[in-house]
């Protein structure tokens, strides 16, 4: 993803672009994998800790990113939907024990759950765990 759709991205998200928020989202989409806190500081360097944080608040708020938790702590990840008032796009993700790293599954979509009268379900966090390709082979 370039400069530009990322900017478009962001707007559509009804953020403004800010330098920073730029920054933030193009670690997010460089890595194309969730990445924790400590993570985005080491590739971005140029923002404290605090800025990053807000930066992912506004994020998250405006359906931007998606925030879960696998096992080892938050991570973030960029949300591709085009639409800052629901996410559109969620999907597995798979947890490696080995290196630590959570990877995207984007083409396995998140099973539909049938929940019990007047429950409404609002996000989802699906993380399968084991070892991926790479370690596989160690």
């Amino acid at each position: 993803m370039n400069e530009e759709q990322l900017i478009a991205l962001i707007e559509q998200h009804g953020i403004k672009p800010t330098a920073n928020r730029i920054i933030v989202a193009k670690a997010l989409a460089k890595e194309r994998r969730p990445l924790s806190m400590s993570e985005l500081e080491d590739h971005i360097g140029s923002i404290d800790k605090s800025g990053i944080f807000r930066t992912l608040t506004l994020f998250k708020e405006q359906h931007l990113v998606h925030v879960l938790e696998d096992g080892e702590g938050v991570r973030y990840e960029l949300c591709h939907s085009r639409d800052h008032s629901v996410d559109n796009d969620m999907h597995v993700h798979f947890h490696c024990e080995r290196c630590g790293h959570t990877f995207c599954l984007e083409d396995t979509p998140i099973p539909k759950v049938e929940l019990p009268e007047g429950y409404q379900a609002h996000s989802a966090n699906f993380v399968l765990k084991g070892l991926c390709p790479k370690c596989t082979r160690h």
